[in-house]
């Protein structure tokens, strides 16, 4: 059974004060949903999905978390040279593409990940990891 096999990542999700945690297994999936309190609790679920699955194979998990809209932010420019910005559903090349951001454009920075993934959100509200090369934050 899928929640037993990532019960470790469900039960952090009520440690690091995910809300509106929703946990379904439907045709040998399971999702889990809801809202972080800020990026740093998100990280940590990330971090423990891929110590269960470290190169996020399996594709038995979908991972639907937001960080609540009004937890502190910072701004950062798309930096890449010409073209859009792609953004992840996790930190890795590996993850589905859930949106762009724009050559130049200015989004908000959630936190940063790790050296070279940071989570971010666009104004139209995507939210997903982008590589931290292609940023710069703002003053």
């Amino acid at each position: 059974m899928l929640q037993d096999k990532y019960k470790p990542l469900i039960d952090l999700a009520g440690t690091v004060g995910i809300t509106q945690l929703q946990v379904q297994e439907q045709d040998n999936v399971l999702h889990i949903t809801g809202i972080a309190p800020n990026g740093a609790a998100k990280d940590q679920l990330w971090d423990e999905y891929g110590k269960i699955d470290p190169n996020f194979a399996g594709g038995d998990l979908v991972l639907d978390v937001n960080v609540a809209p009004d937890a502190a932010v910072t701004k950062v420019k798309v930096v890449t040279d010409s073209s859009n910005l792609n953004i992840r559903k996790g930190p890795g090349t590996d993850q589905p593409i859930v949106g762009k951001a724009a050559h130049e454009e200015i989004i908000t920075l959630v936190s940063q990940t790790n050296e070279q993934w940071w989570m971010v959100r666009t104004p139209e509200g995507i939210e997903g990891y982008a590589y931290a090369q292609y940023l710069s934050p703002q003053a």
